[in-house]
């Protein structure tokens, strides 16, 4: 089981960016995905989470700016970026609910793998 994240890079203030994920491996289901960042000297945060049927969820610091969204027939997530800021400069790691084959997995039990993350450097 494995997810990659993708699509990192620099960019200037006020750019866009759009971050993939993609889930890959013996999987029963995917549940719940979520992107979370981690900035230097800062402790990891959450920062969008959708549900397998498109509910989202967004921290208020990103809830205008970035949009999180999913292609389940790709296992794909995504987050599009748009007016990027200096602050949003981070290690952005995607996670998800997963359920491998082979495993036992207890109903309403969230069981979380993570991607290694892709950086983001926003320049002012």
């Amino acid at each position: 089981v494995q997810l990659v994240e993708s699509g990192g890079g620099l960019v200037q203030a006020g750019g866009s960016l759009r971050l993939s994920c993609v889930t890959s491996g013996n999987i029963i289901s995917i549940g719940d995905m979520g992107w979370y960042r981690r900035a230097s000297g800062k402790q990891r945060e959450r920062v969008a989470s959708i549900t397998p049927d498109g509910r989202t969820n967004y921290t208020d610091s990103v809830k205008d700016r970035f949009t999180i969204s999913r292609d389940n027939a790709k296992n794909m997530t995504y987050l599009q970026i748009d007016s990027l800021k200096p602050l949003d400069t981070a290690v952005y790691y995607c996670s998800g609910d997963l359920w491998p084959l082979g495993t036992i997995k207890r109903p309403g039990v969230k069981i979380w793998f993570w991607g290694q993350g892709t950086e983001v450097t926003v320049s002012s």
